[in-house]
């Protein structure tokens, strides 16, 4: 069974910016896609961003558009989430995915698609 661990998080101020890092292993069938998502407390899960492993696309949610970029390493085993220009409204438990499905290609940003999902780190963003 694959396995996500991510770690970066932390507490910044306004204007601020962290990089997430999330290291895949064991894997035994290929993944599709991996992806960023956050949720806040009271509200859904939201997908932040993801990236298709072999292709390199990449889509973002609006509001993390122009501030937030999303990368991976070469082996596509570890992938990265820099955030800038932090708002409080980023604040959430960040979760790093991976999909295994064709399915990642078309719903990017969609929780239901990816199927492997790490234990979260948390941001928060102080005003």
């Amino acid at each position: 069974q694959g396995q996500l661990v991510e770690s970066g998080g932390g507490s910044v101020q306004a204007g601020g910016s962290l990089r997430l890092s999330c290291v895949a292993s064991g894997f035994t069938y290929d993944r599709t896609c991996m992806g960023w998502f956050r949720q806040a407390p009271g509200k859904e899960r939201e997908g932040v961003a993801s990236i298709h492993i072999g292709g390199g696309s990449t889509a973002y949610t609006d509001s993390v558009k122009g501030r937030f970029f999303i990368a991976q390493n070469n082996a596509g085993n570890t992938l990265h989430l820099q955030m800038n220009s932090l708002k409080p409204e980023d604040t959430a438990t960040y979760y790093c995915a991976a999909s295994r499905t064709l399915r990642c290609l078309h719903y990017k940003l969609a929780p239901e698609v990816f199927d492997y999902w790490g234990q979260g780190t948390q941001v928060t963003v102080s005003s």
